[in-house]
């Protein structure tokens, strides 16, 4: 069982650094959502991308308490996240974490997709487990078929009746075990 993970909110705590820019360039901290392509959600701003981008700090998201270790322990591990190329490659490396793949919003025609993470990995849904924090990585999980565990270690998150819900990113290691 290979784990997929989303990055905002799920690897990394990256709530602040996302609403950073967006409050910086006059949008109300209120009207600002998450989970979503990033392009779309400046377009519904009204932010320009690049005016967003210039003012993201790619090196304020830091990791969730036991994510570090967790990936330590993994041999192949992947991410399908909503989050611009530009920032997810440069906080990938500056964490120093290198998934077997790595797809961004560049990678998908409109909001993240497992298909193409298990295209280019040559995986069936049965063999990966899709950890994420938003209602739409459950709903990638479920339209491609593969095993949705929620980063219940994300405050944020909401579980719904039916989820796996990992407390703490250890809380991994005995589900891919058990499927």
């Amino acid at each position: 069982m290979i784990p997929v993970f989303d990055l905002d909110g799920t690897l990394v705590d990256s709530d602040e650094a996302l609403v950073a820019p967006f409050v910086a360039l006059g949008v109300a901290r209120d009207d600002i959502t998450f989970g979503h392509v990033l392009a779309d959600e400046c377009r519904r701003l009204g932010i320009a991308l690049d005016e967003y981008l210039a003012a993201y700090d790619s090196a304020a998201a830091q990791p969730f308490p036991g994510v570090e270790d967790l990936l330590a322990g993994i041999d192949r591990w992947a991410v399908c996240s909503n989050k611009h190329p530009s920032s997810g490659v440069a906080e990938l490396a500056r964490l120093g974490w290198t998934p077997e793949l790595a797809l961004f919003s560049d990678a998908f025609d409109g909001p993240k997709q497992l298909g193409p993470v298990l295209d280019r990995l040559a995986l069936d849904p049965s063999d990966v487990v899709f950890i994420g924090d938003t209602a739409h990585d459950r709903s990638c999980a479920q339209v491609a078929g593969a095993t949705f565990a929620l980063a219940g270690w994300n405050p944020r998150a909401v579980a719904e009746p039916g989820d796996v819900v990992l407390h703490h990113p250890s809380d991994l290691a005995p589900l891919l075990a058990a499927l």
